[in-house]
C-alpha cells in the first residue's frame, strides 16, 4: 500500500522526467528520485538525453552512500540491458537499494525484466504507483513503442465558434502572444513538426522553435504532393532541418539539396499519411506536432492517426470561414471522433484544451479530466 509519501515522491519524480521532453527521444522521458532509510529524500535525476546517463544513475550519483537502504522511486521500470549505458538493475542493486518502485513496466523487449532481476536479487518491487500520469509524461515514446509509429499530437488555433480564419482567409493573430508561446514549447518537445502545401502557401510558417532556452530543432516537414513550393519558402532557410514529401511522380528540379522523399498516394487523396509516418519512424522521429489546415487534419483523423489534440481557443467570433477540421470521413453522428479532455489550461486571454482519444487503450490517459488552473500554479 503506498504511503502519502510514496506518492509525492512519485509525483516530483514525474515532474523530473518531463524536463527531458525533446532531448531523449527516442528513448523515454525518466525521472527518479531516492530516499535514504529514514524516508528523506537524498537524490533527484533525470534521463537528459539520448546516450547519456539513466535517470537512476544520475539520482544514485547525488545520493551517494545515503541510497543503501533506501528506495528508489521510477517512472518506468528499471532496464535490464546493456546498450549505449549500462543497465539500470545492476546500478540499484550494486549501490545497496533494498526498495524500489516503479510506475510503468518497459514495454520493450529488448530493456523488460528490470523488475525480476531485481527481486531475484533480494530487493523489494512494487509497481504501477501513478501509473497513467507517468504513461501520459511518456505518451510519445508509449506509442512508439506499441505501434511503431510516432505519436501524433494535433494542435490548432481557432476562435470560439470554431474557425482557423476569416471569410477572406486572414488569420493573423487569431490566438494572444502568450497563446503563440506556448506553441514554441509544444515544437520543443517535438522530433518532427508537420504541415501540408496549403498551410505552407498561406502562411508562409518557419516552424522553427523560438523563445525556448535550449531547445533542439525539429525537423521541419511539409506535405507537397506537387512540389510546388516556392524556393523563398522561409522552411526552406537552414535555420533548421527540413523534409519535403512530394508525389511519386512529382517534378522536383526546383528543390536542388533539398531532403525530399516521395510517398504513395492515400485512399481519400493527397500523399498517404501511414506511409508518411512509416518514413518518419525510420527516421527516428517519435513525437510529431502535426500543424497543418483543416485538409490535412482531416486526412490524418481518418487515418486514425492523431493520439493527441491540442486546441487554443481565443474569445473571438468570426461566423464565416474554414474550420479548424476538415473531411475525416466523418459522415453520421455515430461515427463521431469521441475525445476525453484531459487538461484546461488558461493561456493570457484564450483557453488551451487537451483531449485524446476516448479510447480505453490510449497510453496514459486518466479517468477524469483536469480542472482549470493557471500556468503559475502548473
Amino acid at each position: 500500500m503506498a504511503t502519502a509519501a510514496d506518492t509525492a515522491a512519485m509525483r516530483r519524480a514525474i515532474a523530473l522526467a518531463a524536463r527531458g521532453l525533446g532531448f531523449t527521444s527516442p528513448n523515454p522521458v525518466v525521472g527518479c528520485v531516492i530516499a535514504d532509510a529514514s524516508g528523506e529524500i537524498t537524490g533527484i535525476g533525470y534521463h537528459q538525453r539520448a546516450g547519456g546517463p539513466h535517470a537512476e544513475v544520475h539520482a544514485l550519483a547525488a545520493a551517494g552512500a545515503s541510497a543503501r537502504g533506501g528506495t528508489a522511486y521510477v517512472t518506468l521500470e528499471p532496464c535490464d540491458h546493456t546498450g549505449r549505458t549500462g543497465p539500470c538493475t545492476r546500478a540499484l542493486i550494486e549501490a545497496g537499494v533494498d526498495r524500489v518502485v516503479y510506475a510503468v513496466g518497459d514495454p520493450t523487449p529488448q530493456a523488460t525484466g528490470g523488475a525480476d532481476t531485481l527481486r531475484a536479487a533480494g530487493v523489494r518491487v512494487e509497481s504501477g504507483l501513478l501509473a497513467a500520469e507517468a504513461a501520459a509524461g511518456n505518451a510519445a515514446w508509449l506509442t512508439s513503442v506499441r505501434l511503431r509509429r510516432p505519436h501524433v499530437r494535433w494542435k490548432y488555433a481557432a476562435t470560439l465558434d470554431g474557425r482557423i480564419a476569416a471569410r477572406d482567409r486572414t488569420s493573423r493573430w487569431i490566438t494572444s502572444p502568450e497563446a503563440r508561446a506556448d506553441v514554441h514549447r509544444l515544437r520543443a518537445e517535438a522530433d518532427a513538426v508537420v504541415v501540408g502545401s496549403g498551410t505552407l502557401a498561406a502562411d508562409d510558417p518557419h516552424l522553427a522553435v523560438r523563445g525556448v532556452d535550449g531547445a533542439r530543432q525539429p525537423l521541419r516537414v511539409v506535405l507537397d504532393t506537387h512540389a510546388v513550393i516556392r524556393p523563398t519558402a522561409r522552411v526552406l532557410d537552414g535555420a533548421a532541418p527540413t523534409l519535403i514529401a512530394v508525389g511519386e511522380r512529382a517534378d522536383t528540379g526546383s528543390l536542388p539539396g533539398v531532403d525530399t522523399v516521395r510517398l504513395p498516394p492515400g485512399d481519400g487523396g493527397g500523399l498517404s499519411v501511414q506511409a508518411l509516418l512509416d518514413e518518419l519512424y525510420a527516421r527516428g522521429v517519435r513525437a510529431v506536432l502535426l500543424e497543418g489546415g483543416p485538409t490535412l487534419a482531416g486526412a490524418f483523423v481518418a487515418a486514425g492517426a492523431v493520439d493527441e489534440i491540442v486546441g487554443y481557443l481565443a474569445p473571438v467570433l468570426l461566423g464565416a470561414g474554414p474550420a479548424a477540421l476538415g473531411d475525416a470521413g466523418i459522415s453520421t453522428i455515430g461515427e463521431a471522433f469521441r475525445l476525453r479532455t484531459t487538461e484546461t489550461v488558461r493561456i493570457g486571454p484564450d483557453l488551451r484544451i487537451t483531449a485524446v482519444p476516448d479510447t480505453p487503450d490510449t497510453p496514459g490517459t486518466p479517468e477524469t479530466a483536469v480542472p482549470v488552473i493557471a500556468p503559475k500554479e502548473r
